[in-house]
């Protein structure tokens, strides 16, 4: 079941623009808050600020540390997060609304990819 992150966690993302084609969410969170899971389908994300997550989906789990001014791949996925840093998290997710096409099969990635 699609599980939508501005439902999920109204106090963490917010809608910033939205049409047809895409929609942009804002995240933002402080040391020690975390995510309900929740679904994001293919995404860039872009990283405002320097942070360090916790993500886990099932039982896998990712740690990872991501540093401001970059923009990241985020195939579509379900998980839920933590920040486990001592900074805030912001970010932007330019999430696409378009099906992927048929010939680029899903990769089976957890978190965001530099590709």
């Amino acid at each position: 079941m699609h599980q939508d992150p501005t439902a999920t966690n109204p106090e963490l993302y917010s809608v910033m623009f939205e049409n047809d084609r895409v929609r942009v969410l804002e995240y933002r969170d402080r040391p020690g808050d975390q995510t309900k899971p929740h679904n994001h389908p293919d995404s860039v994300m872009v990283t405002l600020s320097s942070f360090t997550r916790r993500l886990s989906s099932g039982d896998r789990l990712v740690e990872l540390r991501l540093e401001a001014g970059q923009a990241r791949w985020l195939d579509a996925q379900e998980h839920a997060g933590q920040n486990i840093g001592d900074t805030e998290t912001h970010s932007i997710f330019i999430e696409l609304k378009e099906p992927r096409p048929a010939a680029a099969p899903a990769e089976d990635s957890l978190g965001p990819s530099a590709t």
